[in-house]
């Protein structure tokens, strides 16, 4: 097996950081995830590392179809989070719109994956630049002459943090300087 991954489950501390960073009084986070797909699963195991070391409680969501999206909202409102994050789950993009309207609707600052949330409204992302990901599996299957037995599976080296200022003044959020000036992207 060989190729590239744009799965990084250790990214999820680091999401729940930035997180937390723009919503001081984060005290439980809601988590929607698809437990049919196993790189949510490996993701759901590192943020329960990650969640103690953080001060946090999680609210653990999952979400099989998208029947269950009703559902899911109530259960992830019941337990009264202060904010989410979701996976990149397939299922979860999508219904990338109504994830980011019930945020919306709910006040309930989230961080996805990917930056198409963002561009559709959600409040931020932290995670690989899909199209640099792509020209690097373009480049990755160019490798002439090689065996794909010898080639490496290679995971993502650039990460980016997009954030919606518009997003974050609806929902009362001032995000700090040194984030905005670390960003990769900052919508105004």
């Amino acid at each position: 097996m060989t190729g590239y991954s744009e799965i990084s489950p250790d990214l999820i501390g680091k999401r729940l950081a930035v997180l937390k960073e723009c919503v001081p009084a984060l005290a439980r986070v809601a988590f929607l995830w698809n437990p049919d797909n196993a790189s949510n699963r490996a993701i759901r195991e590192a943020l329960m590392g990650a969640i103690p070391t953080l001060g946090l409680q999680l609210i653990s969501v999952p979400i099989r179809d998208a029947d269950e999206f009703d559902g899911a909202f109530s259960a992830m409102m019941r337990g009264m989070p202060n904010a989410a994050v979701a996976t990149n789950d397939p299922l979860i993009r999508r219904n990338m719109r109504r994830i980011i309207d019930f945020a919306a609707t709910n006040r309930l600052p989230a961080i996805y994956q990917t930056k198409e949330f963002v561009a559709a409204g959600g409040l931020m992302s932290y995670g690989t630049n899909e199209p640099s990901m792509f020209r690097r599996g373009a480049s990755y299957v160019h490798r002439q002459g090689a065996k794909p037995a010898d080639l490496p599976i290679e995971q993502p080296t650039r990460f980016e943090l997009v954030i919606d200022l518009k997003t974050a003044k609806v929902l009362g959020l001032t995000i700090p300087e040194t984030m905005l000036a670390t960003a990769d992207e900052v919508i105004q």
